[in-house]
């Protein structure tokens, strides 16, 4: 008899961890394909920021012919997709690079899917659909939350307030290079809400009801050690070089542990305040996650408890005290981090409230994760306790 339950554990093929390494970009790339017209996919704040400047020069130095797509915005929609495929054909681009955010990276996923594919998007919604190969694809993270770098899945806006998900193992990276250099300038309310966006992650990933394995429980636990011991730091002082590294090596770890153990209730109740409000999903996630703690404790006590042991170290006391004392934890944690902590903070209307919850149903691909079953009337008591 196995004291293991099967399972399957699939992640990214290579991760680069270096600091400085986006200034070496053309040698790390130059060594490891021959292919050299790269297709740099990112967000005009980044572009003009200067934030890419290192990387392209290393990148032209070693032979590399560059096309940039700098159109990508929060929450994209299906069109800047198309706009950026159109744009990779035009340059015949065999290479693909996801610089930047969560969104960044998703477009450079399924771009890299595309642009050699006769598939239409609207065939890839879904798990599993994506058929075939692409092309090469290379992810750098610039905020250290998302974990989009190590997973295979990419969210689309398809509508005014809709949003709808591809997963498919083609979306996993090549190579992924950790570069914390590239996140010293980030704000300290971005740094907040990403940071606690990345432990959600690690937190559901080791409650979620299905898929949950040894291994992404491993990559959970260590993730949301490094996250917790370090946000306060981040957030207090971007330049702290030991806390950026330990933030962003803590959020690819928990995309690891949820690409394969799948998030739950928080990520379902965020969604439609993106869609609503366009509270970046980071933000949204912090807004939900205590509330959603609270109202999976009875189930989740024990996996909280173990949980509150690798953070606060072990206790002799029982499972319930051990698990509201890591809910307890979280909450002064993001209190201390300066991100807001009510809905009312950024301006969500009270009497949108029921709609958010009857958005939050349509979720099911994520709620079925959640240790509690999670019906409309709770979804937006939930809400109501966030407000």
């Amino acid at each position: 008899m196995s004291i293991f339950k099967a399972f399957t554990f699939d992640t990214v093929a290579s991760i680069n961890c270096e600091w400085g390494a986006a200034r070496r970009l053309g040698e790390i790339l130059g060594a490891w394909t021959e292919r050299r017209r790269l297709l740099i996919v990112t967000d005009k704040f980044l572009h003009q920021a200067g934030l890419l400047d290192a990387a392209k020069a290393s990148l032209l130095q070693a032979g590399f012919t560059l096309s940039v797509f700098d159109d990508v915005v929060a929450d994209p929609p299906e069109a800047v997709l198309h706009q950026c495929v159109a744009q990779a054909r035009e340059v015949q681009a065999d290479l693909v690079l996801g610089l930047g955010g969560g969104s960044s990276m998703d477009i450079a996923k399924l771009a890299a899917v595309l642009i050699p594919s006769s598939q239409p998007l609207s065939e890839l919604y879904g798990i599993g659909k994506v058929k075939g190969s692409r092309l090469p694809l290379v992810q750098i993270p610039t905020t250290a939350g998302t974990g989009s770098e190590v997973t295979n899945i990419t969210i689309l806006t398809t509508g005014e307030t809709t949003k709808m998900g591809v997963v498919a193992s083609q979306l996993y990276a090549d190579k992924v290079i950790l570069d914390a250099e590239l996140t010293t300038g980030l704000p300290a309310l971005i740094t907040a809400a990403t940071g606690i966006d990345a432990m959600v992650h690690a937190i559901e990933a080791y409650t979620s009801l299905h898929r949950k394995n040894p291994l992404s429980d491993a990559l959970a636990r260590e993730a949301l050690r490094l996250l917790s011991g370090h946000l306060i730091s981040a957030c207090e002082n971007g330049q702290n070089r030991i806390a950026r590294e330990a933030m962003l090596l803590g959020a690819t770890l928990a995309g690891q542990a949820f690409a394969n153990a799948p998030v739950a209730a928080v990520h379902a109740l965020a969604y439609p305040l993106g869609g609503h409000y366009h509270i970046p999903h980071g933000l949204s996630n912090a807004l939900m996650l205590g509330p959603v703690l609270r109202f999976n404790l009875t189930a989740a006590a024990p996996l909280y408890a173990e949980l509150g042991d690798v953070l606060l170290g072990p206790s002799d006391t029982t499972v319930t005290t051990r698990a509201s004392r890591f809910v307890a934890f979280m909450d002064d944690l993001m209190d201390r981090s300066g991100a807001p902590r009510r809905l009312r903070d950024v301006k969500v209307r009270e009497d949108s409230l029921p709609l958010l919850a009857s958005d939050a149903m349509k979720q099911g691909r994520l709620l079925q994760n959640n240790p509690v079953e999670l019906r409309e009337a709770d979804a937006l008591a939930l809400y109501r306790q966030a407000y």
